[in-house]
């Protein structure tokens, strides 16, 4: 199974400097907009079967008209929400980087809890427990591989990706997620394989599900450093 993660289109959070978390109101700006616009364009033709998101309103315009293109209704999943960043929430990022917090956050994101708020580990475990249950699901209704879409946020696709990785959560915090990027996760019987980090710009025609007479096993990596297909 394919998921292609996606991050909303930038807010006005973004653009004020200030840490969104899970405010509701929080919708895109007019460039978040143009790029919700944008990545129905990027993603047409793209058989996409199911397109998961957030509750949350910025996510949810983000993948408004490509749910409108394919004729899909975006399921919300609450495991997919912003972290809970508890008090942290609404404030400048220029006042919480003067926090001792702020430090652990940068170089040891797994000790994390934010105040009143959750942990960067239980963040983790939601989400990645969210995305491995829909691949569970689609590859079941489909008899094999299947795209979906999980649009979601910059630290929740961070620590899936550490996770597909095998990278610790410590590490997560090398992991760049921009706005409106799409990172693509392909998950095999015995292994994830990341296909796109980050990305602003790519055709995702390839991604159509395909078989390959005679290939190796789809849980294999190819020898020789080729793509698995």
């Amino acid at each position: 199974m394919t998921v292609m993660l996606v991050r909303h289109g930038r807010s006005h959070a973004n653009t004020s400097g200030l840490l969104a978390g899970r405010t509701e109101a929080v919708s895109l700006d007019e460039r978040g907009l143009e790029q919700s616009v944008a990545l129905a364009a990027r993603l047409r033709g793209v058989p996409i079967r199911t397109i998961v998101c957030s509750p949350l309103l910025r996510c949810q315009q983000t993948v408004d008209p490509l749910a409108q293109e394919l004729g899909l209704e975006p399921v919300p999943d609450t495991r997919l929400i912003e972290v809970d960043y508890g008090e942290w929430t609404g404030r400048p990022l220029t006042d919480l980087v003067k926090e001792p917090l702020w430090a652990v956050v940068q170089q040891h994101p797994s000790a994390v809890v934010f105040p009143g708020g959750e942990s960067l580990a239980q963040v983790q475990a939601r989400a990645v427990a969210a995305v491995r249950e829909y691949d569970r699901a689609l590859a079941e209704a489909n008899g094999g591989d299947a795209l979906w879409i999980a649009c979601t946020h910059g630290d929740v696709i961070k620590s899936i990706v550490a996770d597909a990785l095998g990278l610790h959560l410590d590490g997560f915090q090398r992991i760049i997620v921009e706005p409106a990027s799409v990172s693509v996760v392909r998950y095999t019987a015995t292994r994830p394989f990341l296909y796109h980090l980050n990305d602003s710009g790519s055709d995702f025609a390839h991604f159509a599900p395909r078989e390959k007479p005679g290939a190796a096993n789809a849980s294999d990596a190819v020898v020789g450093g080729d793509v698995p297909r």
